[in-house]
């Protein structure tokens, strides 16, 4: 659905959460900016929180991503992965390491109302398309001084942290509703499936299935995922989306063209859940829509309840 389409309705909806914030005591900021951007939409806070995350090895292990809703798993220069987890049903103290933003998350975050991203930066081009998408855009600088901080034990450009609660966001469940994802019980259908590995030209992610837990393992470039507390990273849902990557206009201060991948259009998909893998389709009409996945037949696809991880692979 269009976001042009139903501002109303989204509207009645960031009322609602307003009046429900203001029953429980939540704070939630209008956008006065330290950007002095005013608001899209109704200034009552992102309906979601996307922050930019660090996935190469000496930023490892993670903290705070064990709590996201859907984890996008996106390829970058030199054939590197980086994460952006999306926070909607609950925000934790301290996430990170941050790392700067790319042209796949404007497009993809086109499908949220009004969200905030948290990035370290960004290539010197893109940040005017940063400024003019639109979100809330919080890399330091433009965030209030006490959400970021460096350390971790880690090393720069890999140590840098991010304090949401700073940033006075107001994150909600009902923010992932434009995803286009379904969640529900298990359909009919597919084939077992206990390991699943998607390459990238320099990393690679295993998704291995426990059935006493009743979730995937993740495994990146073959180690066990774990956050700074030794919890294992899982996920209830896994997608491998396959999609058209394709060098943007931008590149890295080492002159490596940073790829762009492309999450409007369709195609075919793996879905795994339940320790079964599901042949499906993807379609995005628009940037402002959701993806909807269906089965072979066209019927919905609905996801395990619990973390969605997305690994944008190439067609």
């Amino acid at each position: 659905m269009r976001r042009r389409t139903h501002t109303r309705i989204r509207t009645g909806a960031a009322v609602a959460i307003t009046l429900a914030a203001l029953v429980s005591g939540c704070t939630i900021e209008p956008d006065g900016g330290a950007d002095g951007k005013p608001p899209p939409g109704t200034g009552a806070g992102g309906t979601v929180l996307a922050v930019k995350i660090d996935n190469v090895g000496p930023a490892r292990p993670q903290t705070g991503i064990d709590a996201a809703d859907v984890i996008y798993v996106e390829q970058v220069e030199a054939g590197l992965s980086r994460l952006m987890a999306v926070f909607a049903s609950h925000v934790p103290a301290t996430i990170g390491p941050v790392r700067s933003a790319r042209e796949t998350d404007l497009e993809l975050l086109r499908q949220f109302d009004d969200p905030v991203l948290a990035f370290s930066g960004a290539q010197s081009k893109l940040l005017p398309l940063i400024a003019d998408a639109p979100l809330r855009a919080r890399p330091p600088g433009k965030a209030p001084a006490a959400a970021y901080y460096r350390g971790g034990g880690k090393v720069a450009p890999h140590n840098l942290f991010l304090r949401p609660a700073a940033l006075k966001a107001a994150p909600s469940a009902g923010g992932l509703s434009s995803t286009g994802f379904r969640f529900g019980p298990r359909p009919a259908g597919g084939t077992p499936e206990t390991r699943r590995t998607v390459r990238f030209p320099s990393a690679r992610f295993t998704f291995d299935w426990v059935e006493y837990e009743g979730r995937w393992r993740i495994a990146m470039d073959g180690e066990r995922a774990r956050t700074s507390a030794g919890k294992e990273l899982a996920a209830s849902t896994v997608v491998v989306q396959y999609v058209k990557i394709r060098p943007s206009r931008f590149h890295d201060r080492s002159g490596n063209v940073s790829p762009f991948s492309e999450t409007v259009g369709s195609g075919k998909a793996r879905v795994l859940r339940d320790g079964r893998a599901y042949d499906a389709r993807w379609k995005r009409p628009t940037a402002e829509d959701g993806t909807e996945f269906t089965t072979a037949d066209g019927a919905p696809l609905p996801f395990a309840k619990g973390q969605v991880w997305v690994v944008y692979a190439k067609a």
